[in-house]
């Protein structure tokens, strides 16, 4: 019982009360006025010039391109304009030489190959009437989801600011990345326009409000899988630093008849400062061994990449306890199910190595209900090389990765309920629509559940407005989003 009593004190600081949510919401809805007033805060609210959000209705073929990584995929997408639609897409790996590459038009060079045999393979009478008479059919109107840091200037320009995932092509730093890939198109003589530069949670927003059964549109667009983020519908009149941007571009191009705008939160910068967010020693210890220390606070608390690293440093410290009595997977004998078993950790288990645990691991241990836990027991043996473990081991286990998911989803729930109160849907609407993706919110065991209990308690929400709140799964931004927001950028129809 030594170790139940030590394990339940440590859960006790994963502990988001009442409280904590309701003033951590109100830190959020500083941040954000904050955000929308000028540049250079924790919270960027950065302006999309994505002025319009689709109904279902739309119609015509697009195209979408993603490079998010190491891959780079070429969708085509044809809207049937009663909420459904048709995809055909190929995906190629990224030549590692062209990561590296000291010139940038090889990289964006190679995508406009990919696209172009992407319009040979499944749009080949298009792509023969554009090379027999050039200009004599539409151009596709083309969505780039660009997964890098980029200063988002226009609807279909932005400027890189650094490369991550392995990509280091120095020369591309600065420059418009959708007219890079514009020049290599237009070198190729295909009939297609880069109408949009998209990023993901814009995308899951449109995606959402194309599909969703009901005519109204959707608020919010939400990523919580291995990073997190959201982008969510504000009122023009609102983003005050627009005035100032642009000013600075000589006056940006963007619709301002809809009096409204994507904005883009990058909300996983929320409370650098610590000044509401948890902070447990595994916290801390995560952030200080970090690559980007002090910043991303937020997601580093709730994102998939990061549960699975701290859930590894509270059971690390549990192992480390002085007291044999207490510490968990320990060398020695314990009294099991009436039998004496010998547990046992490996020195080479994942326990010891940083980012040695994945997000599945917790989904597993938290959905499991089977007897004595006995497959939370298989998978600790599996994942971690503990044999042997006992039932009080495997009960630590559980209530830890409990207290580390539950944390994360009531901090996710800062994030959405902040956005829904400051919108006044539930007040104008009647309801708030939210879409989200992302293998936690699609996969982890309760975590709509736990967000939801959130709303209930938070001020403004509370249970009349959790039931108003809708939650649906808005799968491929990258390919559906990006044509949607094409389509509106292009401002018409094939």
């Amino acid at each position: 019982m030594a170790l139940e009593t030590e394990a339940k004190r440590m859960i006790a600081e994963f502990d988001f009360t009442k409280d904590d949510v309701n003033k951590a919401v109100r830190e959020y809805l500083a941040e954000m006025e904050e955000g929308l007033e000028k540049q250079g805060t924790q919270l960027s609210q950065i302006p999309t010039y994505v002025t319009a959000v689709p109904n279902g209705t739309e119609k015509g073929t697009f195209l979408a391109v993603d490079l998010g990584g190491t891959n780079f995929r070429v969708c085509s997408v044809t809207l049937h304009g009663n909420h459904t639609f048709s995809l055909t897409q190929s995906k190629v790996a990224v030549p590692r030489a062209l990561m590296e590459t000291q010139v940038a038009s090889e990289l964006f060079g190679y995508l406009a190959q990919q696209i172009e045999l992407f319009l040979k393979t499944h749009h080949e009478d298009h792509f023969a009437a554009h090379k027999g008479k050039p200009n004599s059919v539409p151009f596709f109107d083309l969505g780039f989801t660009f997964s890098f840091p980029v200063e988002q200037v226009g609807i279909n320009k932005g400027r890189l600011v650094r490369w991550t995932k392995g990509f280091a092509i120095e020369e591309a730093i600065g420059k418009d990345v959708c007219g890079l890939l514009q020049k290599e198109i237009d070198a190729l003589g295909l009939p297609v326009k880069v109408a949009a530069l998209v990023n993901d949670t814009v995308g899951t927003l449109m995606a959402r409000s194309y599909t969703s059964s009901g005519n109204e549109t959707t608020l919010l667009g939400a990523i919580f899988g291995t990073g997190t983020n959201g982008a969510y519908v504000e009122k023009l009149e609102n983003i005050k630093k627009m005035k100032m941007i642009d000013e600075q571009e000589g006056g940006s191009n963007y619709d301002r008849s809809t009096g409204m705008m994507i904005v883009n939160s990058e909300w996983g910068s929320f409370d650098n400062a610590l000044k509401v967010l948890p902070d447990t020693p595994y916290d801390r210890d995560l952030d200080r061994e970090s690559n980007n220390p002090g910043i991303q606070m937020f997601e580093k608390r709730v994102s998939g990449m990061f549960l699975g690293e701290i859930l590894r440093r509270a059971l690390l410290a549990l192992h480390g306890h002085p007291d044999p009595k207490i510490a968990i997977f320990k060398d020695g004998t314990s009294a099991d199910n009436d039998m004496t078993t010998t547990t046992t950790i490996d020195p080479n288990s994942n326990l010891f190595k940083q980012w040695g645990i994945d997000t599945s691991f917790l989904s597993i241990v938290e959905e499991d209900q089977s007897d004595h836990l006995r497959i939370t027991k298989q998978i600790l043996e599996k994942d971690l090389m503990v044999d042997s473990a006992s039932t009080e081991d495997a009960v630590a286990v559980k209530m830890l990765v409990h207290a580390v998911g539950k944390r994360a989803a009531r901090l996710a729930a800062v994030a959405l309920g902040a956005v829904v109160i400051q919108s006044k849907r539930l007040e104008t609407d009647g309801f708030a629509d939210i879409g989200v993706d992302g293998s936690l919110i699609e996969y982890y065991p309760g975590f709509e559940e736990y967000i939801r209990e959130a709303f209930r308690e938070i001020d403004g929400i509370g249970e009349e407005g959790d039931k108003k709140i809708r939650i649906g799964l808005a799968k491929d931004g990258s390919g559906l989003g990006a044509a949607l927001i094409a389509l509106i950028a292009g401002g018409s129809e094939q």
